[in-house]
């Protein structure tokens, strides 16, 4: 599981210490606040257990700054700095919380120049993890991870790592009780079950074996769901980064989606979600149980320091600011004074 991150002059946060749930974790904010930063950094902490990268070269690939240069992903300033992201685990096999240090200046143009502490510990045990981004990939699947592997092509690596894991083949043997409820759930949303063949996703259902590419995107980041469950990817210990689910997707299978987060937190998939939707955050308030452990976590500006600053709450009804539900009630408030205004004038 991970614990706690922070911060120091890094891309947008000056400082910054944020305390995670084991659950689910939400994170609101206005644009610019750094929600995706922080999932992409969790993620390139849990890739690396797996897939033995030196910590920096990720963040590198994750991120994509500039000309690849390590050092722009210091918190902009006009005097020489150092930037620097600590994570923290615990779990099974661990003595203890383990930490990740990386640390570097804002003149460090290559990986080699970056100080990481804590690796060799961090990396003992490995963490299972998955990044979704906003853009839908599975369309893209044929051909790319080579090209990818290939070619000098300007994509985060979060891209080509979502199809990798969305190609692996299923697990042996059946699944279990869990998994198949939530297959089954996705299955009934989307309206069939989804196929690979040559790297190309279809969607198998009456109609027959539609290309993913033929289908709506909602429905393909249903699919992507479906797949991952179904090759065992999202099971208990994984930690799920998932960035703006609502994006082309319907809000009336937000219930849907939500139903299917809840129940893998439930399961043991540690979850971190960024949003800007009010439908889906209203949904987790509904529809979450009591032994459910969902944090939400705001991101604001500082009004006197500008700086990036965070509050948290288990309470839906506590998140302060937000902008999102701030949004929506000046919305209703608009609508019903245009609706007095015309019978007045009625």
């Amino acid at each position: 599981m991970i614990e706690e991150i922070k911060f120091e002059n890094f891309t947008a946060f000056k400082k910054l210490r944020i305390e995670f749930s084991p659950g689910i974790n939400i994170f609101v904010g206005s644009n610019g606040t750094g929600k995706t930063h922080i999932l992409k950094t969790v993620y390139a902490s849990c890739d690396i257990t797996k897939s033995k990268k030196n910590f920096a070269e990720k963040i590198l690939r994750v991120f994509m700054p500039s000309a690849s240069q390590l050092g722009r992903l210091v918190k902009r300033q006009k005097v020489s700095a150092r930037g620097s992201v600590e994570v923290f685990r615990s779990g099974p096999g661990l003595l203890d919380t383990a930490k990740l240090r990386l640390s570097f200046s804002n003149h460090a143009t290559k990986i080699k120049s970056a100080t990481i502490i804590g690796a060799n510990n961090w990396c003992a045990i490995p963490i299972e993890s998955v990044f979704i981004p906003v853009k839908e990939m599975l369309s893209n699947a044929p051909g790319f991870h080579s090209m990818y592997s290939l070619r000098d092509v300007h994509f985060e690596e979060v891209y080509a790592d979502i199809i990798d894991r969305a190609l692996l083949p299923l697990m042996r043997g059946p699944a279990d009780r869990d998994r198949k409820k939530i297959l089954s759930h996705l299955q009934k949303a989307m309206e069939g079950k989804v196929t690979v063949k040559n790297e190309e996703f279809f969607l198998r259902n009456i109609q027959g074996n539609l290309e993913f590419s033929l289908l709506a995107e909602g429905i393909r980041k249903l699919g992507l769901l479906w797949v991952l469950i179904q090759n065992g990817t999202l099971l208990k210990g994984t930690v799920f980064c998932w960035d703006e689910p609502e994006a082309n997707l319907n809000p009336k299978l937000f219930r849907n989606i939500v139903e299917i987060l809840l129940s893998l937190q439930r399961m043991g998939v540690q979850i971190f979600i960024a949003t800007h939707d009010y439908v889906l955050l209203k949904e987790f308030d509904l529809q979450k149980q009591d032994n459910d452990k969902v944090k939400f976590h705001s991101l604001y500006r500082d009004e006197v320091s500008k700086e990036i600053k965070e509050h948290h709450t288990e309470d839906y009804l506590q998140i302060h600011p937000n902008t999102i539900q701030d949004t929506f009630i000046d919305l209703f408030d608009r609508d019903v004074k245009r609706d007095l205004e015309l019978s007045a004038n009625e």
